[in-house]
């Protein structure tokens, strides 16, 4: 352990001011609900939580390892964090220290090395590593960064674990098995977030379309949204990801209830169904178009986004063709694009044919460049309409405040108001579009929705 805590002056009046810990979050939504989590502990605990760049005094990376790329910055981030604080405590928790604990026990900077089996042992393990830490009343300190722009929405998990196996994916072995959080938990989760003044909700996992499998009869995903509209005011409820084979007309009948973001993230993979075959999905391309054209007969204004995986082993030119031309005709609100990377534990690791690194660089390079051209389509055919804003941040501009904000399609739009917007819903007519998103000339069209 860094000496920086094993001063003889430890329990010194002023070492009992709250410590401070940092929490960075890599990868998917949900790590960020796990980071909330641990916010919320490490609050109650007496520590106060503050922003990565500031100065701390234990920090906490969550990391991700769905790639090697992934693995790559986890490393960086926890050396970068060593670098500014040198007398800190530093944490690797998250997926990456699941899988490669002792590679990271390796390196010198890091000092506590928990999994994700393990992260409720986090705040005991860094209490005992910072001696000085003496545990103060919470009372009037936020379980949640301060700033108000981090009220606006908040992370619920619902459900944890993959039973799919995909061939090329490592999330099984990292979040272990399919399990369920109980409704109400769910409920009680949001309802708290509600009374912090958040205005959304974003239920993640790692299959929602699993939810409640292990739950008694009748608790399925469609139970739980209906139970969390009826149970909740909260503004917006955003489900992250749902697979093409989770969506069904009971399912598509919920989103009636305008609190249901129109905005469904389907991941692709690939369109090609003998790519689909080896990776171990269980659609093939029609059932995925199918899929989205059920989506958007059902849900107006909807967003439809996705995941690619390029250079998979054995994707020829005309599987790679087969995917592209998919995506052209789906016109995806959002693509994300990744080159294939073999992780250590899947099948796929051992498949032969892999494509060269340069081949799959340059299949991105197509695939997002017409992701680029479709993402600017969908927002242009707004441009005109009004949509419902939550914003979430502003900067300043000379003498003016330019804020920005996400619509309930996941559409970014900034605006130029000098009313104090940050946290509220107000409908915008949005004006015109550029390169960057959407631009609103009138902001507030009703009254904002301040809540809680």
């Amino acid at each position: 352990m860094h000496a920086g805590f094993q001063s003889s002056d430890a329990m010194t009046p002023a070492s009992q001011t709250p410590r401070r810990v940092a929490i960075e979050t890599q990868g998917c939504k949900l790590n960020q609900a796990d980071s909330m989590a641990l916010a919320r502990e490490f609050t109650a605990a007496g520590f106060h939580v503050v922003d990565a760049t500031a100065p701390f005094d234990a920090y906490v990376l969550n990391s991700c390892t769905v790639t090697h790329v992934a693995d790559r910055k986890a490393r960086q981030a926890l050396r970068a964090a060593r670098r500014r604080n040198p007398d800190a405590t530093i944490v690797a928790t998250g997926c990456y220290a699941q899988r490669s604990p002792e590679t990271l026990r390796e390196i010198q900077d890091i000092d506590i090395v928990l999994g994700n089996e393990d992260k409720r042992a986090i705040v005991s393990r860094v209490l005992g590593a910072v001696t000085d830490a003496t545990p103060v009343s919470a009372t009037g300190l936020d379980p949640i960064p301060n700033s108000t722009s981090d009220r606006t929405r908040a992370m619920v998990k619902i459900q944890e674990g993959c039973d799919q196996v995909c061939a090329f994916c490592i999330v099984p072995r990292v979040r272990g098995r399919e399990r369920s959080v109980a409704p109400e938990a769910v409920v009680e989760d949001i309802s708290r977030f509600e009374s912090l003044g958040f205005k959304e909700v974003v239920l993640t996992g790692t299959q929602l379309g699993s939810y409640g499998f292990d739950l008694p009869a009748n608790e399925d995903l469609k139970s739980l949204l209906a139970r969390i509209l009826d149970s909740t005011t909260v503004p917006r409820i955003r489900v992250s990801s749902l697979q093409p084979q989770d969506i069904d007309e009971g399912l598509l009948e919920l989103w009636a209830d305008p609190r249901l973001c129109p905005h469904f993230h389907l991941p692709l993979q690939s369109g090609s169904d003998s790519v689909l075959k080896r990776m171990r999905r269980r659609y093939d391309a029609d059932a995925y178009e199918m899929a989205v054209d059920a989506v958007r007969r059902q849900v107006s204004g909807v967003a439809v986004t996705a995941d690619v995986i390029v250079g998979f082993p054995g994707e020829t030119d005309e599987d790679f063709r087969r995917t592209f031309d998919l995506c052209k005709r789906v016109k995806f609100a959002d693509l994300h694009v990744f080159p294939y990377s073999p992780r250590p534990g899947t099948s796929a690791a051992h498949f032969d044919d892999r494509v060269a690194p340069e081949k799959q660089s340059e299949r991105s390079r197509e695939l997002l460049a017409n992701a680029v051209d479709c993402a600017s389509d969908f927002g242009r055919t707004f441009v005109g309409t009004s949509r419902p804003v939550l914003w979430e941040s502003s900067r300043e501009s000379g003498a003016q405040l330019i804020w920005t904000g996400l619509t309930d399609n996941y559409l970014r739009v900034t605006t130029i108001s000098p009313a104090p917007l940050a946290n509220t819903i107000t409908d915008a007519r949005l004006d015109r579009a550029d390169d960057h998103g959407l631009i609103s000339e009138a902001a507030i069209e009703t009254a904002p929705m301040t809540g809680p």
